[in-house]
């Protein structure tokens, strides 16, 4: 999954997203409010972790621009400001979670998963297709009695295929979900991964389209 981290605070920034990174998520980090909305119209995240004090553009204006459109992304605000006052004011312009500094990674990642799972339509911890299981908060997989602790993007990759089981993606479109900018896309780190996967789960858990890309199969 592709995360917009939008944090002016360099230590909090990088902390964050060395973490998320760890944990098997394509991390890009802004700023600035302005460089927030430009990436937004460039990008397609899956979710957003927006602080409210930032320069170029105050968090709550970015948080209006973002939901004046059509965009539903998942949006967690992450800052200092603690009032009832600013909870409420940020929850009604539109943001899905508010959480206070400081905070724990852990706490932070399991607000991540549950915005992500509401605004999917799914109220289970689980992703699953029937056959294959995916518990994001272990980076477990299972497939019938067999179960695999995933590398972080192991995980990354095989949860870009589940959000849809039965849609294809692309090379370029699997690459966009495990890597953030500043990473550098290893040659045929695509292939490699699934090669992995495969080995783990069985040669049948991701589907080759040939010339188009790969997918994991609707629920039967």
């Amino acid at each position: 999954m592709r995360i917009l981290l939008v944090e002016d605070d360099r230590m909090i920034g990088e902390s964050v997203q060395d973490e998320l990174r760890e944990g098997g998520y394509a991390v890009d980090w802004v700023r600035d409010g302005r460089l927030a909305l430009t990436s937004l119209t460039t990008h397609v995240y899956d979710a957003i972790l927006l602080d409210l004090g930032l320069p170029g553009a105050d968090g709550i204006d970015v948080l209006r621009e973002v939901r004046r459109g059509t965009n539903h992304v998942p949006l967690i605000i992450i800052t200092a400001r603690d009032s009832v006052e600013e909870r409420i004011r940020g929850l009604d312009e539109g943001a899905d979670d508010y959480l206070i500094k400081p905070f724990d990674i852990a706490e932070l990642k399991a607000r991540m998963r549950a915005v992500i799972r509401r605004r999917g339509g799914q109220s289970a911890p689980l992703m699953t297709n029937g056959v294959l299981t995916l518990d994001p908060a272990t980076r477990e997989a299972t497939t019938g009695e067999l179960s695999m602790r995933l590398s972080s993007r192991e995980f990354a990759l095989l949860q870009a295929l589940m959000i849809r089981p039965g849609a294809i993606l692309s090379r370029a479109e699997l690459e966009d979900r495990i890597y953030g900018w500043n990473e550098e896309v290893e040659s045929n780190a695509v292939e490699f991964l699934i090669h992995s996967l495969r080995k783990k789960l069985g040669a049948t858990a991701i589907r080759n389209v040939r010339g188009v890309g790969w997918m994991v199969s609707k629920q039967p």
